[in-house]
């Protein structure tokens, strides 16, 4: 069972006079890590150092300090933690001690652990992608129903007879919503799962 953040946050420790400020969040892609990474580095900070994962792929960034001292043990700390879909940077500004490689990998992994530890995470489930297609008469109350059974609209096209959704539907769900979503719409509306990649 994997887990995922529920929500962004941070985390702040001074070592031997240099300071750690890790900030960590939920990403669904590596675009949006790319940009959460973006938003949070401090061009004025001496290292900005990261890692993402998001299922099979995952990627991490020494910024200037040794090779695999920084990254990696901040990439290792996301998966000790039984997290996926979490970007994880760790900002430092260096105080004047040299901290040695060993120092370094205890420093970002452990700054990294001590966040995700204390971070609200919730489960993540397996999500089907969905196609939904209604009329304008039935938007409304189809749309109410949504959080219900955990879909979020990802894509919502209109054209003259009503809406297209694309969803993204807790795979347990599907077949509770398809038969709350034929009611909904007399029959008239139509839900395809699209098949897996």
């Amino acid at each position: 069972m994997a887990y995922t953040l529920s929500e962004p946050v941070s985390y702040q420790e001074d070592i031997r006079k240099s300071r750690f400020l890790v900030w960590a969040a939920p990403v669904r892609t590596p675009q949006e890590a790319a940009d959460f990474i973006g938003q949070h580095a401090d061009p004025a900070a001496t290292h900005n150092c990261w890692a993402w994962k998001i299922g099979q792929a995952y990627r991490f960034n020494d910024d200037g300090e040794p090779g695999g001292t920084a990254g990696k043990p901040i990439l290792q700390a996301i998966q000790g933690q039984g997290l996926d879909q979490v970007a994880v940077l760790v900002v430092r500004w260096f105080g004047g001690i040299k901290l040695g490689t060993g120092g370094l990998v205890r420093a970002y992994g452990g700054t990294a652990a001590q966040c995700l530890r204390a971070a609200p995470k919730t489960e993540l489930l397996d999500l089907a992608t969905c196609f939904c297609v209604c009329a304008f008469s039935d938007m409304a109350l189809v749309r109410s129903r949504l959080d219900g059974f955990g879909a979020t609209i990802e894509d919502e096209q209109f054209d003259g007879q009503g809406v297209t959704w694309q969803l993204a539907l807790p795979v347990d769900h599907y077949r509770a919503f398809a038969l709350e979503f034929a009611n909904l719409t007399r029959g008239q509306g139509t839900l395809e799962k699209k098949p897996p990649a």
